[in-house]
């Protein structure tokens, strides 16, 4: 039973970033931004724009209670708004044909894009920071220490692995992009909208049972 309750932490993350993030739909942002540079140095990019994205989403995990508890934000607030948050960016891609953590324009006038705009806002963005900290204010409820060490080590597996999949994503551009095409991906943009949704709506019924718990 207990190990069942962890897996459900790995399995819920996972699935909320892998969602949120949607790897594939940094497939133009990377191709665009590497045009011109060779077959190595597309590499690096990718890799390090993994490994960025991956620390961005460890640290927001690991430091996201101590800067709630700084502005003294309550975990039902941020669960709430973190869920408004993610809500509103699923009801974009669904309805408005957006894709989360949009990055923005941005000048080819440099040869190393991996943290920005790619890993952050691209890949780590205000959304995929907003979903990690709500994990962690679920984490940090657990009474028991080995529990919230499990649950902490779950999560951060599940962070790795998305970082992975966005890595694997761009290290692939050419033939992903080639395979997919532009119908594969608007609908698969509008498939995780909706997945997204209800993930926040998920996040603000648990913030408003948190506050009357609390109350």
């Amino acid at each position: 039973m207990v190990e069942t309750l962890h897996l459900q932490y790995f399995l819920g993350a996972l699935v909320s970033l892998i969602v949120i993030t949607n790897p594939l739909s940094k497939l133009p942002l990377f191709v665009s931004l590497t045009q011109g540079m060779s077959e190595e140095r597309r590499r690096q990019q990718a890799l390090w724009a993994g490994i960025y994205s991956a620390a961005i989403m460890l640290v927001s995990l690991l430091g996201g209670n101590m800067l709630l508890a700084f502005f003294g934000i309550s975990y039902g607030a941020m669960r709430i708004a973190g869920g408004l948050v993610v809500a509103m960016i699923g009801y974009q891609m669904l309805f408005g044909g957006n894709t989360p953590n949009n990055a923005p324009i941005v000048r080819r006038d440099k040869d190393d894009y991996a943290f920005f705009p790619i890993a952050m806002p691209g890949i780590a963005g205000p959304g995929t920071i907003a979903v990690v900290i709500g994990f962690s204010t679920e984490i940090a409820e657990l009474k028991d220490y080995v529990d919230l060490a499990v649950a902490l080590g779950w999560t951060a597996a599940a962070i790795v692995v998305t970082a992975s999949a966005s890595w694997a994503v761009m290290r692939y551009s050419d033939l992903l992009t080639r395979r997919l095409g532009p119908s594969g991906t608007l609908v698969l943009g509008k498939l995780m909208g909706f997945i997204l949704i209800c993930i926040g709506v998920q996040f603000v019924g648990s913030g408003i049972r948190t506050f009357m718990a609390g109350a």
